[in-house]
């Protein structure tokens, strides 16, 4: 008798677990919200810009690697796929600064601290839901010594500011924070 309440206790769990996220819609237990009909997602290329605007510098293979790191993190924390073309949901957008600032100075008023930093000027397509397109300038920065040049820190530089952008883009397309 109390194995077949403990039985029927389970059972009553499980579905309201089930009920609880079939009624808040679709979600990865990555935090992401899946529209309704949605399965495909679209990067396009992010072109680097910065070279264009003063101040900024030219990095050979940010674009890519941007593009890249954004495609990545759907990948891995949404069950979207991965389309070249007509994708439900399209990113797409251009890379506007990448320069590099001295932002504290010394005693013999020379550098003491450079701030690497990145814009991207950002556009999200819903194909599915036109009222959640939206355009937004996403930048993050890197603070690294001035005894180091960027090349010395490029990595690290780019590793943190990508993952700040590209998860500030996700939270703000699909978690909805």
């Amino acid at each position: 008798m109390i194995s077949m309440i403990l039985t029927l206790n389970k059972i009553l769990w499980f579905f309201f677990f089930v009920i609880t996220l079939n009624s808040c819609g679709i979600y990865s237990f990555t935090g992401a919200s899946i529209p309704a009909g949605v399965t495909s997602f679209q990067v396009n290329f992010f072109e680097n810009l910065a070279g264009n605007r003063p101040g900024s510098i030219v990095e050979p293979g940010l674009d890519n690697d941007f593009t890249n790191a954004l495609q990545d993190i759907i990948i891995n924390q949404s069950p979207l796929n991965l389309v070249s073309e007509n994708g439900e949901l399209i990113y797409e957008g251009e890379i506007t600064k990448y320069s590099v600032t001295p932002m504290s100075a010394t005693a013999e008023i020379t550098a003491a601290q450079n701030r690497l930093q990145m814009s991207v000027d950002f556009r999200f397509f819903n194909t599915k839901n036109e009222e959640e397109n939206f355009k937004k300038v996403y930048s993050f920065f890197y603070d690294f010594p001035a005894e180091l040049q960027v090349y010395d820190v490029i990595d690290s530089a780019h590793k943190e500011i990508f993952d700040r952008i590209t998860q500030d883009i996700f939270n703000d397309t699909l978690a909805k924070w």
